[in-house]
Order: C-alpha cells, then structure tokens, then sequence
C-alpha cells in the first residue's frame, strides 16, 4: 500500500497530529471501525474521561488486531466528545496512543447515545 498524508500549502496546517487528508494507492484491505466505547467486555465503564479514553483506544487497538492490523494502519479517526472540556485530554490521549501515525482526523462535540460515555470514537484503516 502506498500512503501519502497530504496538507494542503493554501489550507490551514494541522495542528495535533493528524494530517488534513491521507492518499491511499494499491490498498488491499479496507477496515471500517464503528464506534468504540469506553466499555470492557462485561460492560464496565471507567470512571472518568481518561480512563474512558483508554478504553476506548484499547477497544479500537482490539478490533485492528482481529482484523489483523494495527495503528499503523489508521487512515482516518473521528472522536465524538461529550464535553468540550474533553478536548485538550482527549488530545493528550490519542497522541500517546498514536504516537507518530498521523490519520485524517476529525473531533465532533455532541451527545453521545449512553450518557455514562464521554467520547465515542470510530476509525477507517487500510492495508
């Protein structure tokens, strides 16, 4: 697979790390995320945004390993936040998680369908 991020020189420059658009050649595999919650697989959810996220990240991190793919092959990340003051937490999060993977990502601040939950976040990935 050929990956290109792509940052427009005449459109605003990303800032968090992520890339505006991500350009994808001779993919062989097409992985489309739904939404992830910060639930464990009995139902628990963490107090808390932080350890939400971390569960939320680990539940996406599970669903790229049965598919037989990692982070390294997001492509594109949107995260619904319950809360703006969510942000700059959520942010912190996902890049300690990403490391240097920069996916098309966007963050929609909404509500969320289990009022337990403060975020939400879905993903497309490629091989």
């Amino acid at each position: 697979m050929k990956r290109e991020n792509i940052n427009a020189k005449n459109a605003p420059d990303p800032h968090g790390g992520y890339s505006q658009a991500v350009k994808l050649e001779a993919y062989e595999r097409l992985l489309l995320v739904s939404g992830q919650i910060p639930a464990d697989r009995d139902d628990k959810v963490p107090d808390g945004f932080e350890a939400q996220a971390r569960q939320v990240w680990r539940n996406v991190d599970a669903q790229l390993k049965a598919a037989g793919m990692d982070k390294s092959n997001l492509v594109k990340v949107t995260t619904y936040l319950a809360d703006r003051q969510y942000a700059t937490a959520n942010r912190e999060l996902r890049s300690e998680y990403l490391g240097a993977v920069a996916p098309a990502m966007t963050v929609v601040i909404c509500g969320i369908f289990d009022e337990r939950w403060l975020l939400e976040v879905e993903a497309v990935a490629a091989q």
